[in-house]
């Protein structure tokens, strides 16, 4: 079963954008995930580069022990060197937070689509979204 329509703002104007949370059936139960059924293994890639990132799924890192390029603390940063970019060009853009769960927190559109992605998986009785412990997202973005 798929939702005939997502929440306005997950529409991405591209014909290869699909929505359908009946993938995600048992994932929102804490109790539903079996991990030993799971790989040991992810692999993740991006368009026009060749390089592909194998990751230990128990740790989250590279094998050789550094971090994917999908942690948070990468698209932290990333999302840190273009909000500098934008407030240079924006003097209201507003200062830069320095802790993650910050960041997330004064980021009104994340915060409005993410609750429209609850209200989704509820209405389509996917269950009630399973939040981790608000601690790893405090940290502080380093060199």
């Amino acid at each position: 079963m798929c939702l005939s329509e997502p929440p306005q703002a997950l529409w991405v104007s591209s014909s290869r954008c699909y929505w359908c949370p009946s993938l995600l059936t048992g994932v929102s139960h804490a109790d539903a995930r079996q991990p030993g059924k799971s790989p040991s293994f992810s692999v993740n890639w991006i368009v026009g580069n060749t390089d592909l990132e194998v990751i230990n799924a128990t740790t989250g890192k590279k094998n050789c022990g550094s971090p994917s390029r999908l942690c948070k603390h990468m698209f932290f940063a990333r999302w840190a060197k273009l909000h500098g970019k934008l407030s240079t060009r924006t003097p209201s853009h507003g200062d830069m937070p320095s802790m993650y769960s910050e960041a997330k927190l004064v980021a009104q559109t994340y915060q409005a689509v993410k609750q429209q992605l609850f209200k989704a998986f509820q209405k389509a009785g996917l269950g009630t979204w399973v939040k981790k412990p608000p601690e790893q997202d405090q940290f502080l973005l380093t060199g």
